[in-house]
């Protein structure tokens, strides 16, 4: 474990140093190969809360392993000042909102059609946005809004919600103004129902998903910058620590739980379903890095490029696949959203009104 890891300093303006790029990259690079050995490696039977557990047990590991393997700290003065009381209050909550979150986003995909689903799911960024300013008092300035804004266009663009064709917007608007008749007979069905059931389980719990995503994202960087920073590997342990704790609560009381008193806990399970566990447990630790050097807003920016780099990486496996339009133009937005919001941050001006400036330092 390298040293930069515990020996960098937090940010302290919305410049990227070279620590927040070298974990951002990172966790583009695991977001992006993450579905790919998913799909190869794990099969569509098993039982997930299976995965889940066994994830944040070897994450437990990992972070412990690169704690004692680090030769700029030690034990003790990593846990200095630690106590259950400080466990309970900055780890065990995000966790619990990490699980509701999880639920609630369960909830929504059962309930909602795949393009309403990701638009919905895809304003977590500007949740984190939210939270943050609401816990922190991290201000974005305007030009800072408008790049959040272009990343979501770009997510959304990757994701093939904004097509990238004129006649699918002509045809969109000329359908949308042209009156039809119905009879009684038929049955109005629309992609975007306002029934009761398409808010209440499916529109409303994917929002408060996303609210959830950034209030945890923001309760995490308050507790690894403010002040002195907690270490970023023992909140890790402190998180898995809590995960596992509701988990095998869970399991007593879950559809899962049932499934694994009746069919055994590596049910469907081989060796290689190793291989994504590793590969998302460690991307649960680079996030911890992430949000600690970079901040839980820029951690949505690597996200972003992650998908880019998955359908570069499919291009590449898959000969029947190739790399789209979309995702060339998402990747090109996201580049210059985050250039923007790392190039003109919030600053504030002497008589109290807010400029937009670029970086000089």
């Amino acid at each position: 474990m390298s040293e930069t890891m515990t020996a960098a300093r937090p940010p302290t303006s919305s410049s990227l140093s070279p620590t927040a790029l070298f974990f951002m990259a990172l966790l583009a690079f695991q977001f992006g190969i993450q579905p790919i050995v998913t799909k190869k490696f794990t099969s569509p039977q098993i039982i997930k809360s299976t995965v889940i557990f066994t994830q944040e047990i070897v994450k437990l590991v990992i972070a412990m392993v690169g704690i004692t393997l680090n030769s700029s700290t030690s034990w003790k003065e990593v846990t200095k000042g630690w106590s259950v009381a400080s466990w309970l209050r900055l780890a065990l909550l995000p966790a619990t909102i990490y699980l509701i979150q999880n639920l609630c986003s369960l909830l929504a995909y059962q309930n909602l059609d795949a393009i309403t689903y990701n638009v919905l799911n895809q304003t977590k960024t500007l949740s984190a946005a939210l939270c943050c300013f609401l816990l922190l008092g991290k201000r974005q300035s305007s030009l800072q809004i408008v790049a959040l804004i272009i990343l979501l266009v770009a997510a959304l663009v990757m994701e093939k919600v904004l097509p990238l064709n004129l006649e699918y917007y002509m045809n969109f608007f000329s359908n949308a103004t042209t009156a039809t008749t119905i009879s009684n007979d038929d049955v109005i069905k629309s992609k975007f129902s306002l029934s009761s059931r398409h808010v209440s389980h499916g529109v409303l719990p994917i929002m408060l998903a996303s609210f959830l995503s950034g209030l945890a994202g923001a309760i995490t960087q308050k507790s690894l910058q403010s002040g002195g920073g907690r270490n970023a590997l023992l909140f890790t342990m402190e998180l898995c620590v809590a995960s596992i704790l509701i988990l095998l609560v869970s399991f007593a009381t879950s559809e899962d739980g049932k499934k694994i008193q009746e069919r055994g806990f590596f049910d469907e399970w081989s060796v290689l379903t190793l291989v994504p566990i590793l590969t998302n447990s460690a991307g649960g630790i680079i996030v911890g890095l992430v949000i600690k050097y970079a901040g839980t807003i820029r951690k949505g920016f690597a996200l972003i490029f992650g998908i880019l780099l998955s359908g570069i990486l499919q291009s590449l496996i898959d000969v029947n696949k190739s790399l789209s339009t979309e995702d060339i133009a998402g990747g090109l937005l996201a580049a210059l959203s985050l250039w923007m919001h790392a190039t003109f941050p919030y600053r504030a001006a002497a008589g109290g009104k807010t400029v937009s400036k670029a970086k000089t330092e």
